[in-house]
């Protein structure tokens, strides 16, 4: 008999998760994951360092939220396989106390983070639910557990809401996650994009195809930007995420598509 977690695990159908991880140089996928993912890197070649360089913009993001923000709440939003520098140990760099709540609805994802993230970590919790059901997450015990709603909190989405289709409304989603934090929330994002139309087509078909359909699309620019409605954003505002305050380390890519990215702040009631 398998343990939760393990028997609603699909290993025949591509998983982004395990196509992220494998793309990071992780081992935790599997065949079908590394098809799907040197199919997409043939036809389009540097899309994997486009991965990594997210993973890199991920750690810039959390840290300037934790150094210099003073940031001590996250929620992680399609979290994906654990990893080295993972958004708690990178907010406990820079601040301690720091507490994180992981959301994904990949099973093998709940089964990597019980057992090498999370084990014996009291102030860090993985919730098996999909991203979209705000209700869900703020309204769980875990959530409840960790986190003071009183206090500002980071929502972050790093290479998800690409995964979300419009009938399912994503800027309705943060929206609705936004408006029941407070003052001072932070909301972090990457996102595929690109302003060619044809790219477009063909980034969405490539990521539909591998992976059964189980994703939104590749969007413009600018309809990246109406996420962050309502909110401030950071300089240097909406970005390809290798011009958000680079360190240095990023790798060549891709530029027929690539990840936006920015942080934004949800502005004091007094500033209306």
């Amino acid at each position: 008999m398998q343990p939760d977690g393990f028997a609603d695990i699909d290993t025949k159908t591509a998983s982004a998760a395990r196509m992220y991880d494998y793309m990071l140089g992780g081992t935790d996928n599997y065949a079908v994951d590394r098809i799907a993912v040197n199919r997409v890197e043939d036809l389009l070649p540097g899309t994997n360092a486009m991965v990594r360089n997210n993973r890199r913009f991920l750690e810039r993001v959390v840290r300037y939220l934790a150094a210099d923000c003073g940031i001590r709440q996250f929620i992680d939003n399609g979290s994906g396989l654990p990893t080295q520098d993972n958004v708690h140990d990178i907010a406990r760099s820079f601040g301690a106390g720091s507490r994180v709540v992981y959301v994904d609805n990949d099973p093998v994802v709940l089964r990597h983070q019980q057992v090498q993230a999370l084990a014996g970590n009291a102030d860090t919790a993985f919730i098996l639910a999909d991203a979209l059901d705000v209700d869900t997450i703020l309204g769980h015990q875990e959530t409840r557990r960790l986190l003071d709603f009183a206090e500002p909190t980071a929502v972050l989405y790093f290479a998800f809401l690409h995964f979300i289709p419009d009938e399912d409304n994503p800027q309705q989603i943060i929206r609705r996650i936004i408006d029941r934090l407070a003052p001072g929330s932070y909301l972090a994002l990457s996102h595929t994009v690109s302003d060619q139309s044809e790219i477009r087509q063909l980034g969405t078909e490539l990521a539909r195809d591998n992976t059964k359909g189980r994703f939104g699309r590749i969007r413009e620019t600018e309809e990246v930007r109406a996420f962050f409605d309502g909110l401030e954003l950071v300089e240097p505002g909406l970005v390809d995420i290798r011009d958000w305050r680079p360190d240095g380390r990023d790798e060549k890519q891709t530029d027929r598509w690539f990840l936006a990215g920015g942080v934004g702040r949800k502005p004091s009631e007094s500033a209306g």
